[in-house]
């Protein structure tokens, strides 16, 4: 079938070029001229894995209007801070009604919404779904096996973006907790920050495994305030995406919380990144929703911190380890 991917990075790439070995025929939309005429003309993205070669059933195009009438199937693959944007250019072509796939993994900071909110405001006739789990675009792209979950509220949705995506060692399971999903894929990646810290700091393994299991209950707590099921929070979507986004050098968010170990500020950390860490835009919202839904939040709020007010990782380490003893967690008698 034709299917329409926004967004011409990483992961929008990796999703084009799993999807056309899949057999279906897709067409990239992207705001780079350059970028297009070369998808389309050599089959190489000249910005992102620029040695895979793409097959001829990939193309691409600056006109949102062609990609909208290539296909009502349509993935987005940008941004979270971009995503109202993107979504402003398709309502602005009152096209009305379709499908979409969400692959942004964030929470907006000027509004503190969930993904979906955004899409609900911006674009109310399309039906809506995203997909979250441990998925690094450049393990997609080689094929490696991953396994993701798939969430939308419309009956028969998620099944259906579960067939027309899953195959070639990408699997998809179903759900129905778009809130879990969202807040597990968000809040993931301000924790990943902190495990780069703490790596780049020499604190070991012992540490590191503390600060994801630490993380994971900071997002159980935040998320059920929000609406999530605690199952998906400790499922792919939630521990599974935290694991590998903590553990592994494919991680922006881990690469960036490195050069932020190292000394970096955060403006210099993410120059020698060249792409956009989700965490640290997210951190803010995720504060702010902490304070919101009264969640003691110590993590997250280190990494702000460390972030946007320069203190030192070694002074808060001391202050996070000086912490009131307590139990690790309570249980009803």
């Amino acid at each position: 079938m034709k299917i329409s991917i926004l967004g011409a990075g990483s992961f929008g790439t990796a999703m084009a070029c799993h999807l056309s070995n899949l057999g279906n025929e897709v067409l990239i939309w992207t705001t780079n001229e350059t970028q297009a005429l070369a998808i389309s003309h050599t089959g190489h993205n000249p910005f992102r894995f620029q040695n895979i070669h793409l097959r001829k059933t990939v193309t691409a195009s600056t006109s949102m209007d062609e990609a909208l009438r290539f296909s009502d199937r349509v993935i987005v693959a940008v941004p979270t801070q971009a995503v109202r944007e993107v979504l402003g250019k398709v309502a602005a072509l009152e096209k009305g009604e379709g499908h979409f796939l969400n692959l942004a993994k964030g929470i907006e900071v000027s509004s503190g919404n969930l993904l979906h909110g955004i899409y609900e405001e911006a674009c109310p006739g399309y039906t809506y779904s995203t997909l979250s789990g441990p998925s690094h675009a450049e393990e997609v792209i080689a094929g490696l096996p991953t396994l993701t979950v798939l969430a939308s509220r419309a009956g028969g949705e998620a099944g259906r973006w579960q067939e027309i995506v899953s195959g070639n060692n990408f699997r998809i399971y179903t759900s129905e907790d778009i809130i879990g999903l969202e807040v597990g894929g968000a809040a993931k990646n301000i924790y990943a920050v902190a495990a780069g810290i703490a790596y780049a700091m020499n604190l070991g393994d012992n540490a590191r495994a503390a600060l994801v299991c630490r993380s994971l209950a900071e997002i159980m707590r935040l998320g059920l305030k929000m609406g999530a099921s605690p199952l998906t929070l400790s499922g792919l979507a939630g521990a599974g995406d935290l694991m590998v986004t903590c553990y592994s050098m494919h991680s922006r968010n881990f690469r960036l919380g490195i050069e932020i170990g190292h000394g970096k500020t955060l403006t210099e950390a993410a120059s020698l990144l060249g792409q956009v860490a989700e965490g640290a835009y997210t951190v803010r919202a995720v504060v702010e929703n902490g304070k919101k839904f009264d969640v003691e939040l110590p993590l997250a709020e280190s990494v702000y911190r460390v972030l946007y007010k320069r203190e030192s990782p070694k002074a808060i380490l001391k202050e996070l380890m000086a912490r009131p003893l307590k139990a690790e967690m309570r249980f009803n008698s």
